[in-house]
């Protein structure tokens, strides 16, 4: 299906469902704005170099109108009421609760207050904006963050549109003043619905005002292996020196397509620590948008990815330069086994008045099977003379000498490789400053790899 045709569909989708999507979430000017601009500018293809490692034939198949709409429509109920026809799943089913954090439990992009354990903190608001548009409060609190319009010049980001037409809810979080400990928020997005129904539309709205703290656990699972289709977009704003603490799970079901946009606007002297993992999936695709606004930003981005069988995993970034002083690293740590196929691209982008920057990239893949693909992509473009940049990537196999002298302390192959494996990853996985959640992590990795048993055991 040609991309023209992919856009006339999300236009005739939307057209059937315009009139039930909630008003409060995205207004109807701004959700007609996105799809017009989506249909003028065309769905990604392979054919353009930043997608060309992205499985997109899901897109094909997808149903792009929202899954709790189609709810709406079988119970006869407006959208704005209508929740998720699905059995969710109980509280046993999720991952355990992180202490200390308010968990915020949305199940195909809509709170689900059951599942959820809100928290009071100081200075910490968390609103759903579906919920605050049917109550009397005012969801106008939450304006778009400077994010958002700066999505919407890259080429790359154009799913984000559809999200915006269709979205359903919104996770709208906001800090203020100048706490004493940082705010802990977790955000969990479950997909029940399978593509054949709809389309699940996770959403994050965060705001932090100057020098103030967050620590955000956000994390996307799936319920019942079962073939969903989840678009989610992130929107950030942090304030002058504020400082962001962000960790994304990505384990979504094992046949289902994940694809997401993240974008963020740094103030002056603005700390974001961005740490992704990527596990689930058939089909995964992240962009990510990350504007150092402000003198003196600086940001760290570190993903893992891991893919098996035939997996696609893909991330695109994004670390735009635009203002003196500021500091980027980036660290990819990718595992490719089977057939699967595991790409990072990271672009570095200074531009003419953003004196001073200093980035790095260090950017890593481990082929651990004869027909899986690792493509790891570092990319600069520097306007201007007064910059230290740096970047390294590597693609292979296994360390033979690391092998060799694993083997001659008496271990075994399959024993050996594991390690060097866990070893890999753990140059991301060791970031995490959450022993609790590192500890998850660590599991739901071990589970990804072959010989699961035997790894955990090292745990």
């Amino acid at each position: 299906m040609t991309s023209a045709a992919l856009s006339q569909r999300v236009l005739d989708e939307y057209a059937a469902v315009r009139e039930s999507l909630p008003a409060g979430v995205v207004s109807p000017e701004r959700r007609q704005e996105a799809v017009q601009a989506l249909a003028a500018r065309g769905l990604p293809t392979t054919r353009e170099e930043n997608w060309r490692y992205t499985n997109l034939r899901p897109l094909e198949r997808a149903r792009f109108a929202p899954a709790v709409v189609a709810a709406a429509d079988a119970m006869g109920v407006p959208a704005e009421t209508a929740t998720p026809a699905l059995p969710l799943p109980s509280g046993s089913e999720l991952p355990a609760q992180l202490e200390g954090f308010a968990r915020y439990t949305f199940v195909d992009g809509v709170f689900a207050s059951d599942l959820s354990s809100p928290e009071e903190q100081n200075g910490l608001s968390v609103h759903t904006l579906r919920r605050s548009a049917r109550g009397a409060t005012s969801a106008t609190v939450f304006q778009l963050p400077r994010a958002l319009p700066v999505l919407g010049r890259l080429p790359e980001a154009r799913l984000a549109l559809l999200n915006e037409a269709f979205a359903t809810d919104t996770a709208a979080i906001h800090v203020g003043g100048a706490a004493g400990q940082p705010a802990r928020v977790e955000v969990l997005f479950i997909a029940v619905a399978g593509a054949d129904i709809g389309t699940s539309y996770p959403r994050v709205q965060v705001s932090l005002d100057p020098a103030s703290r967050l620590i955000l656990v956000e994390r996307h699972i799936g319920a019942g292996g079962g073939t969903h289709f989840i678009n989610g977009l992130v929107n950030v704003d942090v304030g002058r020196g504020a400082q962001l603490t962000h960790y994304r799970l990505q384990q979504a079901s094992a046949r289902a397509t994940w694809l997401d946009t993240l974008s963020a606007v740094l103030a002056t002297d603005a700390r974001y620590a961005l740490l992704a993992v990527n596990t689930g999936g058939l089909s995964a695709r992240s962009t990510t948008h990350v504007q150092m606004a402000g003198p003196g930003a600086q940001l760290v981005l570190s993903v893992a990815a891991l893919g098996d069988r035939q997996q696609v995993q893909d991330y695109f970034a994004l670390v735009e330069h635009v203002a003196p002083r500021a500091r980027t690293e980036q660290i990819f740590r990718g595992i490719a086994s089977g057939r699967a196929r595991v790409a990072f691209n990271g672009k570095i982008a200074v531009r003419e008045a953003a004196a001073g920057t200093d980035s790095r990239q260090s950017l890593r893949g481990l082929l651990a099977g004869p027909e899986a693909e690792i493509d790891v992509r570092p990319q600069l473009e520097i306007y201007t003379d007064d910059v230290r940049c740096s970047h390294g990537a590597t693609a292979g196999k296994l360390d033979d000498d690391m092998l060799f002298y694993l083997l001659s302390r008496g271990l075994s192959p399959e024993v050996a490789r594991r390690l060097l494996k866990w070893a890999f990853l753990e140059d991301v996985v060791s970031k995490i400053e959450l022993p609790a959640l590192r500890r998850q992590i660590e599991h739901d990795l071990a589970g990804q790899m072959a010989d699961a048993a035997s790894l955990k055991e090292l745990l």
